[in-house]
């Protein structure tokens, strides 16, 4: 069997979504880490504090020494065990840990010892981790982006994904963009956003081609900031304007915020535990909201979810006739509240516009012009 080498081709591990293996201790890992990429550390958090410890006391070797008196016997069994399943499962990965130093030797040298030769990554995490940054900056030079646009309930994200080369925002920041954005599962960490959005970028740059659409977003997407070179050229960059009457966008509101949450809180947390959670969200999702809409606003919309929520809980089902009292105050929330805010940030963008229309006629013509 051929041995393959260490790398230090960052660009071809990101853009074939290698799979690899972090070896850091479970605390730097949560704190940023790539797609692809699963923890099975040398030492847990106690153990690195310990020998971190040592090392600033009394050196390297000293610090080697308390490792392999921490790691020993049946815990170093099982990590090893854990590491050949990886290299098992994934013959074409990788592992790295911080520097590509001492921990990864180590772990590479202990996997030799079971019999199996495997590559890591020079350089580890951080020179990954630089070499996104950095990419990320040439990448949105390079690229020409288009940015889709429209009022609340449009569809936008639905039209992204029918386009040829797309980036989806709100998906990798796992976030809608609005106070009724926030999903069940939580946001990624600010350096795992943008370690993903860099990868994204790199793919539409070395596997894409033609124009990158993205979504018209505000700078924080949930709590997910857009990098700032990402941000320059987004609001500079042609806008074409997603355009739906209003009944249709109520109703892709409703789909969106009222029938798919509730059934993932249902799904997550059982019927009943979970359209109270449901409930919950939605209220407090216009209470985010309350000092743009006035206290009297937001008392009539919580009036009207109040009793929409009531009659979805007494039909027990998401049937048309049980979920129409909903349209109310989302019909009110579109007309008084979005669609003015909406209308006053496109009139700042309107040079920028080079095309308005429905969904097909979107697609068409950016088949026309791809």
């Amino acid at each position: 069997m051929t041995i393959r080498p260490n790398t230090d081709d960052f660009l071809a591990l990101f853009l074939n979504d290698v799979p690899m293996m972090d070896v850091r201790a479970p605390i730097e890992y949560s704190k940023g880490a790539f797609p692809n990429t699963v923890n099975e550390p040398l030492m847990n958090d106690e153990e690195r504090h310990l020998v971190g410890i040592r090392y600033k006391k009394k050196g390297q070797d000293s610090a080697i020494e308390l490792g392999n008196e921490l790691v020993f016997g049946e815990t170093k069994t099982q990590r090893i065990a854990r590491w050949l399943e990886f290299t098992e499962q994934n013959p074409e990965g990788y592992l790295y840990c911080f520097r590509g130093g001492l921990r990864s030797r180590t772990t590479q040298q202990w996997i030799k010892d079971s019999g199996v030769d495997y590559p890591l990554v020079t350089g580890g995490y951080k020179a990954m981790r630089r070499f996104l940054i950095d990419e990320l900056e040439t990448s949105v030079k390079a690229l020409n982006f288009r940015v889709i646009s429209g009022r609340t309930g449009t569809g936008k994200t639905r039209l992204l994904k029918l386009t040829p080369n797309f980036i989806d925002l709100e998906g990798l920041a796992n976030h809608r963009g609005s106070s009724f954005g926030r999903q069940l599962t939580p946001q990624p960490g600010q350096i795992d956003f943008e370690n993903t959005l860099s990868i994204e970028l790199l793919k539409s740059l070395h596997l894409r081609s033609g124009p990158v659409y993205i979504e018209d977003e505000s700078r924080l997407i949930g709590r997910s900031a857009i990098p700032q070179a990402f941000r320059d050229v987004s609001t500079i960059s042609d806008i074409i304007v997603l355009e739906a009457p209003l009944d249709e966008r109520m109703d892709i509101v409703l789909q969106d915020y009222v029938i798919d949450m509730t059934q993932a809180y249902q799904s997550n947390a059982g019927d009943e535990a979970g359209f109270t959670l449901f409930s919950e969200y939605l209220l407090s999702s216009v209470s985010r909201i309350s000092k743009r809409l006035g206290g009297e606003q937001t008392k009539h919309l919580e009036g009207i979810m109040h009793n929409a929520l009531n009659m979805q809980k007494a039909a027990g089902n998401l049937e048309a006739k049980s979920l129409e009292p909903h349209k109310e105050w989302i019909q009110i929330l579109l007309s008084d509240y979005y669609d003015p805010m909406y209308d006053y940030q496109l009139s700042k963008k309107a040079e920028r516009i080079i095309f308005k229309g429905d969904k097909n006629s979107i697609l068409e013509w950016i088949e026309k012009t791809a």
